[in-house]
């Protein structure tokens, strides 16, 4: 197979010349382009012709988010983030970056002699070879990310038809995602109001670093409080417990949290099906599960152990997943009761948890 094309949007010379570096020493990857701004990238794009851009956010001109969408607009690419801070600000970019259709964001290296460069040296590359498989799709230039729309045409397959609400009275959602997560958990949990009757607990595919970043910008774009879930606190109604970086989150009797650090589960910590699972152990029926975009199959059996506790099982229908990965293999395992677009997602819970409410 063809090497990988890569196109580096940096303006430090040393991190531009590092990220060189990594890139040079896979042989599955190929540098076409390196450029200091968006500017030259937008410029350079079109002779490029890059698989996937590693992309700086804060940079001289228009910065990388801006730069994003402008790509998205004009010439779709597969775009990775390499975010070099992971305080408020820059994470709050990125975050939007993603919204703006960057697919994932991974740590920037700082020296070859850094304590845990080869980690992310070789996340770095692990990221660039698998987004360049992702099929991206044009997007308005201004305001798409916040819509949620684009002007793809989307699948001609009709959504599958959603199962007549029954059972217990739900009392715990758990929704997990991994690629493309982010904005697509930004619109479901956005479209719950307030006063939501329900605990959140959430699973998000993310490198350790950006987890609290994660965390305080999904708080910052959602009317629920959002919070990093802690071991041993009781998940209250109308809060969002997020699975820390590293670590596994599961549901415990008496709504109680654990935090654990055993095993990755589908190469995953956290991972969707242990969330999933220990739902299905303590509230059977009385769970709500939803699997969002994601590469992999994460979640889908657990999504499966909740289906045949009698929980009301959600997976995204194809049309509108960024990765049509972990939500098909749920399907695939017929553990989704419901398979919904995302923009039907919220309104299927909210029928659930709160029936009369309007959406």
């Amino acid at each position: 197979m063809s090497p990988v094309r890569v196109m580096i949007v940096e303006d430090s010379l040393v991190v531009r010349e590092l990220l060189r570096y990594i890139v040079s020493r896979d042989p599955r990857l190929e540098l076409v382009a390196a450029v200091t701004s968006g500017e030259e990238a937008l410029a350079a794009i079109a002779s490029a012709r890059p698989d996937v851009i590693s992309m700086d956010i804060r940079l001289p001109g228009i910065d990388g988010l801006e730069t994003t969408r402008r790509i998205m607009a004009e010439r779709p690419t597969p775009i990775v983030v390499v975010a070099g801070s992971v305080e408020d600000s820059a994470l709050h970019i990125s975050m939007n970056a993603l919204r703006a259709g960057a697919l994932s964001v991974v740590e920037k290296p700082v020296a070859t002699t850094h304590k845990g460069y080869e980690i992310v040296a070789n996340e770095i590359c692990t990221q660039l070879r698998i987004m360049a498989q992702v099929p991206v799709i044009r997007r308005r230039p201004i305001g798409a990310e916040w819509s949620g729309r684009t002007t793809a045409p989307l699948s001609s397959a009709p959504p599958a038809p959603v199962a007549p609400v029954f059972g217990q009275t739900p009392t715990v959602l758990g929704i997990a995602a991994s690629t493309g997560g982010p904005p697509a958990l930004a619109r479901v949990i956005g479209a719950l109001p307030e006063g939501f009757p329900l605990p959140v607990l959430l699973v998000q595919h993310m490198g350790p670093a950006f987890m609290d970043g994660f965390a305080a910008w999904l708080d910052s774009v959602v009317a629920l409080p959002v919070a990093i879930a802690r071991d041993g606190e009781r998940a209250e109604g109308g809060r969002v417990y997020v699975g820390p970086g590293d670590r596994h989150l599961e549901l415990g009797s008496n709504r109680i949290l654990r935090v654990i650090d055993t095993a990755p589960v589908s190469g995953q910590r956290p991972a969707a099906t242990v969330l999933f699972r220990s739902m299905a152990r303590q509230v059977g029926s009385a769970g709500i599960g939803v699997l969002l975009t994601g590469m992999g199959e994460d979640g889908a059996v657990g999504l499966a152990d909740m289906h045949a506790a009698g929980a009301q099982t959600v997976a995204e229908h194809q049309s509108t997943a960024v990765v049509y990965g972990m939500p098909a293999a749920a399907v695939r395992l017929g553990a989704a009761r419901a398979v919904l677009p995302l923009d039907r997602v919220a309104e299927h819970v909210l029928r659930l948890a709160m029936p009369g409410a309007a959406p």
